[in-house]
């Protein structure tokens, strides 16, 4: 049992170490690179994944911030990243856009913050980077630092089930785990109630694409913080 626990403890290590490489590579180009697509697709979606929320916010894989510009007035924000090489440009869009936001260095599967700690965690494409196997465990992460009455608010790419727009994503995916260690196969809402989550919304909102995910703690788990 130990040495699998150290197999086990190892391989996350190990898929941690290659997630850290790949950014630390693409940072530099990573706005860049997304340009075409942020104004024509994803600023309507960040716009909507932060609509309506207050209160105590976390988002995890903050990358280089491009979420920021959304981000509720009243609330107060911590943003984590397991990238120091991204975090530094989170740090500078944070001082051109005059905002207060507190970074840091953290793992979403050991996030470091106290039991029902935030109204509402978001995550955009992050669990699509993971390794498979670190999936549930990052969710889990997710649904003991959100409050009993909180949300998880997650936007992750999936793999078209027919058309043209599958065939595409098959032609880019060797690009897409090159560049960010991603992948388009995260059923998400299928993941969740191992993770202690319940579903209360879930959407496509680009065609088969990506989805929107609206997620709860299970009410077993609101009943027994009570």
């Amino acid at each position: 049992m130990k040495s699998e626990k150290r197999t086990a403890g190892h391989s996350a290590g190990a898929a941690s170490d290659e997630r850290r490489r790949i950014y630390a590579r693409i940072a530099p180009l990573y706005d860049l690179v997304d340009l075409p697509f942020e104004y024509f697709r994803y600023r309507r979606l960040r716009r909507m994944l932060f609509s309506g929320l207050s209160g105590r916010i976390l988002e995890v894989g903050v990358g280089t911030g491009r979420n920021m510009p959304f981000y509720p007035e009243d609330a107060t924000v911590t943003a984590i990243d397991l990238s120091r090489e991204m975090l530094r440009r989170a740090e500078r869009r944070r001082a051109r856009l005059g905002i207060s936001v507190e970074l840091g260095k953290r793992d979403v599967r050991d996030t470091g913050a106290p039991d029902h700690h935030f109204d509402a965690v978001v995550a955009s494409f992050v669990f699509c980077v993971l390794a498979e196997e670190d999936v549930v465990p990052a969710l889990r992460e997710l649904a003991r630092i959100c409050k009993p009455d909180g949300e998880v608010r997650v936007l992750e790419y999936r793999r078209p089930r027919k058309g043209l727009r599958r065939m595409i994503t098959r032609l880019w995916e060797p690009w897409v785990r090159w560049a960010f260690g991603a992948s388009y196969d995260r059923d998400i809402e299928s993941l969740l109630p191992a993770a202690g989550l319940e579903c209360v919304a879930g959407r496509f909102v680009v065609d088969e694409l990506i989805r929107y995910t609206v997620a709860r703690p299970l009410a077993c788990n609101r009943i027994e913080s009570t």
